[in-house]
């Protein structure tokens, strides 16, 4: 008895260090997956404006931050046709990028579309190939055949990503099926092509009447965080093209109906410019600051001058390829959003952090 003892002592003092070694990495280990700093962080990714004929390297740098949810804000493709051939092998094309097929075995994809994977550059209710164009988009981004805007007009929607007391509500509006007809105002050396006008009309519709009515419902819902995802820019007001101050009366509702609905957490995301930049607005129907992360685009964005924005609040508009990113950190007293746009390579080009209120 006293040798077997005397054998297992000397083994446990020759093999000391490995003991103490792979005592230590068991309980890092442990450390990692348990570590509060990532259980209690959310991550979502989004971006817009994607030519599916082009590589699209920034994929990588997506799925390298590992998002819980990854949305695209519009021209998700470049259709532009009502043949419906052609919009299919559009779709196929981006169907057979390597990076977006590894993101969707990733993660979580919800999307929205704009203008150009609707089917007509800036149209909107008059389109004659929309409800085509709806049943190719939802069949694409493999929208359940049983869910709500497989039975409606429009493909606005809502989701939840959430546990037990962090409500994160993420709304994508549908800016095309119903929205009435833009002005043409006269160009000038700031516009030379396009320069929209404000549309005074107040029949003029953005959203449409159901789309509104539901958006009302969801805002009364009870949520920590609101990410409100529009293919167009609902906070800048100056530059010529597409946004929502050409409807000045329905971006005004819009505020009014955040507000009337004690509307907690909203944060706008936006796409369509081919760049990137943060806004912010102080309304006074809303008892919190606004602000709105546009991405755009993901393999697409323009170099050249940027575009006058009173709100902007980044150092500048950003005029690489990008995505936004946002990141919530629930381990605080009051919840830290940190708004992010980040390059191809992955590295953090513009952010805003800001507290949610309790």
């Amino acid at each position: 008895m006293y040798l077997k003892f005397l054998r297992y002592s000397l083994y446990v003092m020759k093999h000391a260090k490995t003991v103490v070694f792979l005592t230590l990495t068991y309980f890092l280990s442990l450390s990692t997956v348990f570590s509060t700093d990532e259980s209690d962080t959310d991550v979502i990714a989004f971006g817009s404006c994607l030519k599916q004929y082009k590589p699209a390297p920034i994929f990588d740098a997506i799925i390298n931050v590992k998002p819980d949810v990854f949305i695209f804000s519009g021209d998700n493709i470049y259709a532009d046709t009502s043949n419906e051939d052609v919009m299919l092998d559009k779709y196929a094309q981006l169907n057979s990028q390597r990076g977006f097929k590894k993101l969707k075995q990733l993660t979580t994809i919800y999307a929205t579309w704009d203008d150009h994977d609707y089917g007509k550059n800036d149209a909107g209710a008059e389109f004659l190939f929309k409800q085509r164009s709806q049943e190719i988009f939802l069949d694409f981004f493999q929208v359940p055949i049983d869910a709500p805007s497989r039975k409606r007009d429009g493909i606005y929607s809502v989701h939840w990503h959430s546990n037990d007391s962090q409500r994160i509500q993420i709304i994508l509006l549908d800016t095309r099926f119903f929205r009435g007809p833009l002005i043409q105002g006269e160009t000038n050396k700031q516009c030379p092509k396009i320069n929209y006008a404000r549309q005074e009309n107040p029949k003029v519709s953005m959203l449409g009447v159901e789309q509104w009515d539901w958006l009302k419902r969801q805002l009364l819902k009870p949520a920590q965080l609101r990410i409100i995802v529009s293919s167009i820019q609902v906070i800048p007001e100056e530059h010529c093209f597409e946004k929502w101050a050409n409807l000045p009366h329905e971006r005004e509702k819009l505020f009014q109906l955040i507000g009337n609905t004690k509307a907690e957490g909203v944060i706008f995301l936006s796409g369509d410019r081919h760049l990137a930049e943060i806004s912010k607005l102080d309304h006074p129907a809303i008892p919190y600051p606004l602000y709105e992360v546009t991405s755009s685009g993901l393999n697409s964005a323009r170099p050249g001058r940027g575009e006058k924005n009173q709100h902007r609040i980044s150092q500048d508009n950003i005029r690489e390829d990008n995505f936004g990113l946002i990141r919530v950190d629930w381990n605080q007293p009051r919840p830290v959003v940190d708004l992010q746009i980040r390059n191809v390579k992955g590295a953090i080009v513009s952010n805003k952090s800001i507290m949610l209120s309790n």
